[in-house]
């Protein structure tokens, strides 16, 4: 168009469930504004005030006795929905409405209404129409054919259907099956009783936190007889891990066996053995250095050959001297901790801002720990 704009009084705004995908030149030149998920019981309030009556109406049950139960929401956040917004819910919200519609429909419960409902200038309208069409029909030389005359009854044009005010359908949480298909989302608890080697860690994903379990196992033993590039203890991972992750895995396995060392120096456990570790769901990529403390964890209850508590969860990145650094998405982790039934989180202190200000129904039932040092850990994990 070749006219001048003048942008600099202009603000740019920019949206985005995670910031790798966003190109790094122009990440730079961006301010960073990090705004946490909606909680459970702020999406059931958004779903009751707001989602499910504008489904209702787009359904074309306006008026009617049709609901969705508080339960029925609330399976649908935690087996459905688990995003951070509300998009997908509301797409859940309108398909079950949908389908309560078609089966009102093809239950036969829908009655039409009768004409005299109408409003009173329909008939007078309907009279104006076909005496416009008879005059259109009179100056046309031939009488059109059957098929193309309009129905000159004004009640098959006034007609609606609608529901009797004795017919009652709330969609509970039991039959969202039916409407919505089975659930997307199972348990984030795999273990009732976690094993030896096995910790729960906490995640923070586009979708909202999750539950991230680490696995350790002994893999083989290495005999004194094995040559001697194979004489010594070693770790490999699964699990599709990324760089960082991997990484993180190879620093807590070094610390651990240095805290070994410290803590029983005739203890040869990671000299005499193959560990193999492994994130669970290896088809969905996992990166980020949150599961340090997590990993270390798993590796020193293979060690001791002793679970953790299994209402227990962790997160915090881990240094090479066992400092604890701060992680990103308390909020989420914590709610994902509590939808996974545990009763103790262990974070780094210096998220302790953070969890001060999470809201009092997230913390609730949950004991929150402050840990600087990872030392401070196999005490509160049973691993004295």
């Amino acid at each position: 168009m070749d006219v001048p704009v003048d942008l600099s009084r202009v603000l740019f705004v920019c949206t985005a469930n995670v910031t790798d995908t966003i190109p790094g030149p122009l990440l730079d030149r961006m301010e960073i504004i990090r705004l946490s998920g909606y909680l459970a019981d702020e999406k059931l309030s958004i779903a009751q005030k707001y989602l499910a009556p504008q489904a209702k109406e787009a359904a074309g049950l306006e008026g009617a006795s049709v609901s969705l139960s508080d339960e029925a929401v609330d399976a649908l956040v935690r087996s459905y929905c688990r995003e951070s917004g509300v998009r997908n819910l509301k797409k859940h919200i309108e398909k079950i409405f949908r389908k309560a519609a078609l089966k009102i429909i093809e239950s036969g419960v829908a009655v039409p209404v009768p004409v005299s409902a109408e409003k009173t200038g329909a008939a007078e309208t309907t009279d104006s129409a076909e005496k416009a069409e008879a005059a259109e029909t009179a100056d046309k030389p031939e009488a059109t054919t059957e098929t193309e005359k309009k129905p000159a009854d004004a009640s098959v044009l006034a007609q609606r259907m609608t529901v009797p005010d004795s017919y009652s359908l709330e969609v509970s949480a039991s039959e969202l099956k039916g409407y919505v298909g089975p659930p997307v989302f199972d348990s984030d608890r795999l273990y009732d009783t976690t094993p030896a080697g096995v910790v729960m860690g906490l995640a923070w994903t586009s979708m909202g936190g999750s539950a991230l379990y680490i696995e350790s196992v002994v893999e083989a033993t290495v005999n004194n007889s094995d040559n001697e590039s194979s004489a010594h203890g070693r770790l490999h991972t699964t699990g599709q891990l990324g760089d960082v992750m991997k990484e993180s895995s190879t620093l807590a396995y070094t610390f651990v066996r240095s805290l070994m060392v410290r803590r029983d120096p005739t203890n040869q456990f990671f000299g005499r053995h193959i560990i193999h570790l492994h994130v669970p769901e290896g088809a969905t990529p996992k990166d980020g250095p949150s599961a340090g403390v997590t990993m270390a964890t798993a590796l020193l209850s293979l060690a001791l050959n002793r679970p953790i508590r299994p209402d227990v969860a962790m997160t915090g990145e881990l240094t090479l001297t066992g400092r604890v650094l701060k992680i990103g998405g308390l909020k989420e982790k914590t709610i994902a901790a509590r939808r996974s039934g545990v009763r103790r989180i262990l974070f780094p202190k210096a998220n302790v801002a953070d969890w001060e200000e999470l809201p009092a129904n997230v913390k609730e039932g949950i004991e929150g720990f402050p840990i600087e040092w990872y030392e401070q850990i196999p005490p509160l994990v049973g691993l004295e």
